[in-house]
């Protein structure tokens, strides 16, 4: 539907050939009971050497297999996240396809991306959220608390030394 596989073919092929760790919040399926996991299965054919770890707030271990394991927890809670990386290591790429709530989005992104490796890649689904307040966003684009904003704030801090100002 979102057509992201093209995107991420385009940004993670030089890792198909590596052994890492995948981790991916959310795994969807709610529709289809016992039909979820198809990313996770999809990140396992393009990744034959790296291992796949799937987190959701439903019970989804119908899905491990071989490389795939999952986890039931919620994307926000540390506790479950750092059992996962004491478990299964430090993801190299981690893909937000969560809740998509900002608030959810944030704060995972918060506990999760300083523990990446240097190269390590954080990918975030679904940000159009960031506008619908049904899902936790704004309507001003340019509000304060959103994905987006999340983002904004990170390409700020890039630019940080091009502020014209004092201090």
């Amino acid at each position: 539907v979102h057509r992201y596989t093209p995107h991420y073919e385009r940004h993670l092929k030089h890792l198909r050939r590596r052994k890492f760790t995948l981790l991916e919040l959310g795994i969807g399926g709610y529709k289809r009971k016992r039909r979820s996991g198809a990313s996770l299965r999809m990140w396992r054919w393009f990744f034959p050497k790296a291992t796949i770890v799937g987190l959701d707030i439903e019970d989804k271990s119908f899905v491990d297999r071989g490389r795939i394991h999952t986890y039931l927890g919620d994307q926000t809670d540390p506790e479950v996240l750092n059992r996962i990386i004491a478990e299964r290591g430090v993801p190299l790429v981690v893909v937000d396809d969560g809740s998509h709530i900002p608030a959810h989005v944030r704060e995972s992104f918060r506990i999760l991306f300083p523990l990446l490796p240097d190269g390590g890649i954080y990918c975030i689904e679904d940000i159009q959220t960031s506008y619908w307040p049904a899902w936790g966003g704004q309507v001003d684009p340019k509000a304060e608390g959103t994905s987006m904003a999340m983002v904004k704030d990170l390409i700020d801090g890039l630019n940080l030394e091009e502020f014209l100002v004092e201090g």
